[in-house]
């Protein structure tokens, strides 16, 4: 049975969603890895041309985002109180 093909407008919603679950984490390390494997798997399949395989990379997709977000809530849960240096804004009164 063939799987449908998501659109262009359905892949764009989902890499935004996953970016914008990335800046759920307060954690910059955690934050900045799903950011860039977001970025990174997207560039990865960005030259699937088989419909089976770019319904299959989506629906990849959609577990990662559903995943990130369960991460995401429970991160908050047990955030750190304390930001990290990376968080910080750089002083410009030297």
């Amino acid at each position: 049975m063939a799987k449908v093909v998501p659109t262009r407008s359905e892949v764009l919603f989902l890499f935004r969603s996953l970016l914008r679950t990335a800046r759920q984490f307060s954690d910059y390390n955690i934050r900045e890895y799903t950011k860039r494997r977001t970025i990174d798997g997207f560039r990865q399949n960005r030259t699937l041309s088989d419909p089976d395989s770019i319904a299959s990379a989506f629906s990849h997709g959609e577990a990662q985002l559903e995943v990130a977000k369960r991460q995401a809530v429970v991160y908050s849960l047990y955030a750190p109180k304390v930001k990290s240096i990376m968080d910080l804004k750089p002083c410009n009164s030297i």
